[in-house]
This record gives C-alpha cells, sequence and structure tokens, in this order.
C-alpha cells in the first residue's frame, strides 16, 4: 500500500481553500426553504485546484466549520461535511482523470473540467436531496407523511439546484483564471 505525503504548499492550499469555503457560505441570499451561497462554487474550485483528496478535505473541513459555527449541529455539520467532501473529490476526480494511467477521460482539460464540475455539483445535490429525505422523514422527531418529504425536497431544490449550476460554470472559469500564475510560480506542480 502507497502512503501519501503532503507537501507544506498542500497543506496550506487546503486550509486557505477551507477558509475561503467558510466565508463564501457565509455570503448568501434567502431563497425558500434554503439558501443561494457561493459556497459550492468553492468546493468545486478546491476539486478542480487540489485534487479529490485534499479538494474533498478543504470543502468537507470549510462546510463542517460554517454548520457547526452556525448551529445546525454535530450531526448536520459532519453529513454536511460528508457530501461537501463527496462533491469536490467527484470534481476533483474527473478533472484529473487524464493523470491516472489507464483512465478513459483522456480529451480536452477544458471539457474534463467542465464534466468535473458538474458531476460534483450533480453528486452533491443528489446527496443533499436524501439527507433532507432521510432528516425529515426519520428524524423530525413526527410522523411526516412521504407527501410531506417530498414537499420539503422540493422547497429546498431550486437554491441547491442554482448553487450548483453556478458552480458548475463560476468555478472552472477561476480555475482556468488562475492557472496561468499557479503555472508560472510553479504552484500548480507543488499542488498536484
Amino acid at each position: 500500500m502507497k502512503t501519501q505525503k503532503w507537501n507544506a504548499h498542500q497543506l496550506v492550499f487546503t486550509a486557505v481553500m477551507a477558509a475561503l469555503i467558510f466565508i463564501l457560505t457565509n455570503i448568501y441570499v434567502p431563497l425558500g426553504q434554503s439558501k443561494v451561497h457561493l459556497g459550492n462554487t468553492g468546493s468545486i474550485l478546491a476539486g478542480l485546484l487540489l485534487g479529490p483528496w485534499l479538494g474533498g478535505l478543504a470543502s468537507g473541513i470549510g462546510a463542517f466549520l460554517f454548520d457547526l459555527l452556525h448551529g445546525y449541529g454535530l450531526i448536520e455539520a459532519l453529513v454536511t461535511l460528508v457530501s461537501k467532501f463527496a462533491m469536490a473529490a467527484v470534481a476533483g476526480a474527473i478533472a484529473r482523470a487524464h493523470r491516472e494511467e489507464g483512465m478513459l477521460l483522456r480529451g480536452r482539460a477544458a471539457a474534463r473540467l467542465a464534466l468535473g464540475s458538474v458531476a460534483g455539483g450533480v453528486t452533491y445535490v443528489a446527496l443533499y436531496m436524501l439527507k433532507t429525505l432521510v432528516k425529515t422523514r426519520f428524524f423530525s422527531g413526527q410522523a411526516v407523511a412521504w407527501e410531506g418529504v417530498f414537499a420539503a425536497m422540493l422547497g429546498k431544490l431550486p437554491a441547491t439546484t442554482i448553487n450548483n449550476v453556478f458552480a458548475a460554470i463560476v468555478a472552472p472559469l477561476f480555475y482556468l483564471a488562475l492557472r496561468p500564475a499557479l503555472e508560472k510560480t510553479h504552484l500548480l506542480e507543488k499542488l498536484a
């Protein structure tokens, strides 16, 4: 089994991205039962910049801290940690698929960035809807009929869809804008 050693650049960028995700999640507008925020854009960007593991950690930790410090409770924050980790990990894994020997995605980098961003967003929406279903049906403290469960899910779907469509468009653009500076300073290869 191969052990992974992370360098100082990777750890610092992971911490910075976690802080950025925390801050971006604080910038929101309420919409229905949820809110439109920029945190998912930061999560996708973390996956694209840092790859699946470190990007997932940055995304999960930043969102976990937001939930914990805003009164959502430990269990909710842990569920958020897992779902945001998955979001960034999927985006990062697909965007970096060309680096792995034998992977099928060997096309253009922009296509991998776009596909990774969309897949990361879809992963998060699916996990968020699953969390809403389980929480509403089984942990709300009262018996909720399936119609009520689906109504709760529909109430949260518009904001989470907006968050992830915006993230799928903007995060790859930020990545492409940052890439030349990161390559020039050789930081991109230190983050790989």
